[in-house]
């Protein structure tokens, strides 16, 4: 007698083999997706270390410790040589400032080559370093670093 179709235990030997399979899929496209997550932070950690460094670069050396994070023509902060927050010893010359922005912070520091009043050194180092926290908890960070010379020293451009 010849039987057309599958018996009952073929069926669930195919659905478990396809239940395996898009269980595995799953597993893969959740690991890509965090994946794709973190590039898109280290991405934004990267865009804004290089905006602060760009922005320290195109400032006029007099307003070189103001910060006017959101464009408006007003500085919302100073960068500060007191030893508080980021800034580790006071008077040693270095300048600091930071902002958290979409899970990333940013600490920017301007270093003078001698420390004293910024009108009085010939160049400085500035620094940008974002930070962002990875996959498993693991702390990431970005380091930009230009320097730039007083014009007073060097001559106007």
């Amino acid at each position: 007698m010849k039987h057309d179709g599958f018996s009952l235990v073929e069926v669930m030997v195919a659905m478990v083999i396809t239940g395996v399979a898009l269980m595995g899929t799953l597993g893969a496209v959740e690991i890509s997706s965090r994946h794709v997550q973190q590039g898109g932070l280290h991405s934004k950690a990267v865009e804004l270390a290089q905006a602060r460094l760009e922005a320290k670069r195109s400032v006029r050396w007099q307003s070189l410790l103001d910060d006017d994070l959101d464009h408006d023509g007003v500085p919302e902060s100073l960068m500060a040589d007191d030893g508080q927050g980021s800034d580790i010893t006071a008077d040693d010359g270095i300048y600091t400032a930071g902002y958290e922005r979409d899970g990333v912070t940013v600490v920017w520091t301007i270093e003078a080559e001698h420390p004293g009043p910024l009108r009085s050194t010939t160049m400085v180092r500035i620094r940008a370093v974002a930070s962002y926290s990875g996959l498993n908890g693991h702390k990431r960070e970005v380091q930009m670093a230009t320097i730039r010379t007083n014009p007073n020293f060097v001559g106007l451009r």
